[in-house]
């Protein structure tokens, strides 16, 4: 099995890095993706499992909305950051579990999800990993449950690579502490897995998904709303 520990990304078990996680992500906002889950039928009774929690950014307010919010990431620190946020917060373990796993090791214990988040973890994982990951994440999840998915992935060919490339790194952060540069990008690019759309979208049906929609900007991130097909009887 793949130790997905190793895949992190060594900044992701750092408390140093982590201290200034969140700025340098530049605090994004969850009420959007909680919107969207609330649009699509979940509520105060629902499950929700977040995959790749990190610092808690959606997982701390998603508690407050959702009857139940499991949050997974394989960084000891992360976690302990997303703690520290819960607390702060006043949400505690009786809306929110934290659990210290990856894609390939979570167990779910419970009723199945309504449920399931994750945002710039996939990427994380080599594409036949990406396969058993989806897979197990429908196995998480109950008929009609819903995925959202937030991540890198290329809707370009690889002939336009080096173009769409070339703009991503000039359009990046000179302030290391505001922002990921330049170098950050290039070695995101070079040493971890974000896929083409044309080889991630046949996975998610592989994996018993049906995409309800998606976005993607600046042909280099995919926001996926994806459903749970149920199987016939």
């Amino acid at each position: 099995m793949l130790d997905e520990l190793a895949h992190a990304g060594p900044e992701h078990l750092d408390r140093g890095f982590i201290a200034g996680y969140d700025r340098k992500q530049g605090h994004p906002d969850p009420a959007g993706d909680i919107a969207e889950l609330e649009a699509l039928g979940l509520d105060a009774a629902s499950r929700v499992v977040e995959l790749g929690a990190g610092t808690g950014q959606f997982a701390v307010p998603a508690a407050k909305r959702f009857g139940h919010v499991t949050a997974v990431d394989v960084s000891g620190a992360m976690l302990a950051a997303l703690r520290d946020k819960a607390a702060a917060a006043g949400v505690g373990e009786d809306r929110l579990a934290v659990v210290r796993a990856g894609f390939l090791s979570y167990a779910h214990d419970g009723p199945p999800a309504d449920g399931v988040f994750t945002r710039n973890a996939l990427h994380q994982v080599p594409d036949f990993w990406k396969g058993l990951a989806l897979s197990r994440i429908a196995d998480v999840l109950r008929p009609g449950g819903v995925l959202l998915l937030r991540d890198f992935v290329y809707d370009f060919q690889p002939a336009e690579a080096a173009g769409i490339f070339a703009d991503w790194l000039a359009g990046c952060a000179t302030d290391p502490a505001a922002g990921y540069t330049a170098a950050d990008i290039a070695e995101h690019i070079r040493t971890e897995h974000s896929t083409y759309r044309w080889l991630l979208e046949p996975m998610l049906a592989a994996a018993g998904f049906e995409i309800a929609g998606v976005r993607f900007y600046y042909r280099r991130y995919g926001a996926y709303t994806c459903v749970k097909v149920p199987t016939s009887a």
